[in-house]
């Protein structure tokens, strides 16, 4: 038992702050998480496998389960690999490292599977996870943050540290960021400790191919399957560009395969899936809420060439009406961000009644939940695939299809 004193506001049951207890962990939850039981209780700690025997040391007792770190491995799982980078179990940006590449595919489609159960209430067979071709040094965009000290000098320069919301680690180099990140990141490290701050600040490293951009405000161009997008380094756009054409056309695909002749791209963002459907419709409607997203994808599809794409400023309480396109020719490709599409998207969408749905998501726990609205007016599920955009992580890409 532990004489440390634990925080104010600790629950002491059923377990006492920093208490030691051993369990087998049964389970990987979509946060990356271990979960096991000792006696039912339910207690989750990350970086422990499933089928190891595990000690954990608690520090949080929540209503439901209690949350532990990993103080030993008594039994390993024959999954369990070393961990590359120095900072795994420090640096909270990944949390499977120490996971072979192939049990992460398969735990992360399984996690899918049971978000479909509890939040869609479905039982579904969803495919497997589709690879990245890179498990490292994959990713395009990362945003290290740093706080100076009471002088003014900054010493931490990196990521949240594991399990806390203020804390940063420093992080020299990032394994699962792109070579051209790494070489700037060192750079921009050097400059920033010369300088003295007031207040802290994130910084942005963009790798569009040609080179990596610093500033958010910065127009940045990056060429993916012969299509060239131009937005600002700062927005949004995917992170992995090594399987992001694979994921395009198949979200597209998709949405052309239950014989829609139109796409509605909701969500559109800078064109990303309205210019990959302009070469499998008829015609595509970009429709997004930002005026200047929409300019964007207007100039992306004259940039390239196409014609057949047409970008609306659509208003969050009327998204549909521009559109002029029949709802039993048309497609729906939505791609919104992680929190969801809320009730009132929802009920539009089902109002105007397009053929097919598909749901594109980096939060599949939020995109589950939005499915059963879907499936209660009257659409079927045909197929949810999953892509590993984020490999050595908890996040992933998923694509669901419905049709009326």
């Amino acid at each position: 038992m532990s004489s440390v004193r634990p925080p104010r506001k600790f629950n002491p049951h059923p377990f006492a702050y920093h208490q030691e207890i051993e369990l087998e962990i049964a389970t990987l939850t979509n946060m990356g998480q271990g979960l096991g039981r000792v006696e039912g209780w339910v207690v989750m700690v990350p970086y422990a496998l499933p089928g190891e025997q595990i000690r954990a040391r608690i520090y949080r007792n929540d209503k439901n389960f209690s949350e532990g770190d990993l103080v030993e491995v008594l039994r390993s799982s024959p999954d369990r690999v070393p961990a590359p980078c120095p900072l795994f179990g420090t640096c909270g940006g990944c949390q499977y490292q120490n996971l072979t590449y192939s049990a992460q595919l398969d735990w992360k489609r399984r996690q899918v599977e049971e978000l479909l159960r509890h939040m869609a209430k479905v039982e579904f067979t969803v495919s497997p996870v589709i690879t990245s071709p890179r498990e490292y040094g994959y990713r395009s965009k990362i945003t290290p943050h740093f706080e100076p000290d009471r002088s003014g000098v900054v010493q931490e320069i990196g990521f949240l540290r594991a399990g806390r919301r203020k804390e940063i680690v420093d992080v020299p180099q990032c394994l699962i960021a792109t070579e051209a990140i790494n070489a700037v990141l060192e750079r921009e490290r050097s400059a920033i400790r010369k300088k003295s701050w007031k207040r802290g600040a994130t910084l942005l490293l963009r790798d569009t191919g040609a080179e990596v951009a610093t500033d958010p405000a910065a127009p940045a161009l990056t060429t993916v399957a012969g299509l060239t997008f131009e937005f600002l380094a700062g927005d949004f756009f995917q992170n992995n560009p090594f399987n992001l054409e694979s994921f395009a056309r198949y979200a597209v695909e998709q949405a052309r395969s239950g014989g829609a002749r139109h796409l509605v791209d909701a969500y559109c963002g800078s064109g990303l899936f309205s210019l990959f459907g302009a070469r499998e419709f008829e015609t595509v409607a970009g429709v997004e809420i930002s005026g200047s997203a929409v300019e964007r994808a207007r100039g992306n599809a004259a940039r390239n060439g196409l014609t057949n794409c047409a970008f609306i400023a659509g208003t969050a309480g009327d998204i549909f009406s521009s559109i002029a396109t029949a709802a039993a020719d048309t497609a729906v490709l939505i791609d919104p961000p992680r929190r969801g599409s809320d009730e009132d998207f929802l009920r539009q969408l089902i109002a105007f009644g397009p053929r097919s749905v598909v749901y594109v998501s980096c939060n599949p726990a939020t995109q589950m939940r939005d499915l059963r609205p879907l499936l209660d007016a009257g659409y079927t599920l045909r197929a949810v695939q999953p892509f590993d955009l984020f490999p050595q992580t908890k996040h992933l890409e998923c694509v669901a299809t419905l049709e009326r």
